[in-house]
């Protein structure tokens, strides 16, 4: 795709961290270049967030719209956007990623922060935040990259935006540390939904509730905010399997279905949010 959304950056490059350390621990994961495998074919709680987040934002686009991918990795997401016809741009601050991005064609890929975008005001008719908000510690960062992305929309675009759920964290970690006990320190992931990690795995940042990410959506502006859990309950058990196309079908039927008899109970979606792994907020910008 020869046609662009950004071919000169406005905005960006001159601000200062207010978490530094911890963005220094992102680079390094993320350099080691998982996240393709992780989505696609490593396991089928990868697949099925993968498959869930294709089926939700392609439900709410029209052809040719001028998508903002941004946390876009090497570009799992910018690949498929850009073969159906959208316009895509990806910006990552993980330069490697973004080298690997390119290297695919079809769409820019641009090194860029969420919290200071670098492209003009209303020039995208959709943004994704896949990982900027789950891994930006402070409110007052997550509020930065969710006021840019409304920023960069034009009235009545679309934001997508993940969280990683507060309580399936809890009992990750809990689970993968062997504890036979708690100590008050173990709880504190879910009191405030903070945890962060210097060592070699996720870096971490900060874990929501389902009512938390659509107040954080809405407290920038945003309107008819919905929160999807993506991958649904029991998704521990399906990490350990290989993602067989068969296993990523039934799951998706599964978290489907208990999507859709939620709302025929009279029940908010936000509840298999919260049970979920991964969950996206859906939200529009002021159509004026």
């Amino acid at each position: 795709m020869e046609d662009c959304l950004l071919r000169t950056p406005l905005r960006g490059g001159d601000r200062v961290s207010t978490q530094p350390d911890h963005d220094a621990n992102i680079q390094a994961y993320y350099s080691l270049g998982h996240e393709d495998a992780r989505l696609t074919t490593r396991s089928v709680g990868g697949r099925l967030e993968y498959e869930r987040v294709r089926r939700i934002v392609s439900a709410h686009l029209a052809p040719g719209t001028r998508v903002l991918d941004v946390g876009g990795g090497t570009g799992v997401h910018s690949r498929w956007l850009a073969e159906a016809g959208h316009e895509v741009t990806l910006l990552d601050p993980v330069a490697s990623q973004v080298e690997v991005a390119a290297g695919h064609g079809g769409f820019e890929a641009l090194v860029g922060d969420a919290r200071d975008l670098p492209v003009p005001d209303r020039s995208a008719d959709a943004v994704l935040l896949f990982g900027p908000l789950y891994h930006l510690v402070s409110v007052e960062d997550r509020r930065a990259a969710l006021d840019e992305a409304r920023r960069a929309l034009r009235p009545g675009g679309l934001v997508f935006a993940q969280g990683i759920s507060r309580l399936t964290a809890f009992v990750d970690t809990t689970v993968a540390g062997g504890y036979d006990a708690l100590e008050p320190p173990d709880l504190e992931i879910l009191r405030t939904g903070e945890w962060t990690s210097a060592g070699e795995g996720f870096p971490g940042g900060h874990f929501h509730t389902a009512a938390e990410l659509r107040e954080e959506v809405e407290r920038s502006g945003f309107e008819e905010v919905e929160v999807h859990g993506l991958e649904g309950p029991n998704v521990g058990a399906l990490e350990a399997l290989a993602a067989g196309d068969e296993l990523v079908r039934l799951g998706l039927e599964l978290v489907e279905t208990l999507e859709q008899q939620l709302g025929a109970a009279g029940h908010s979606p936000e509840l298999l949010a919260d049970y979920s792994p991964h969950m996206m907020a859906v939200g529009r910008a002021p159509r004026r």
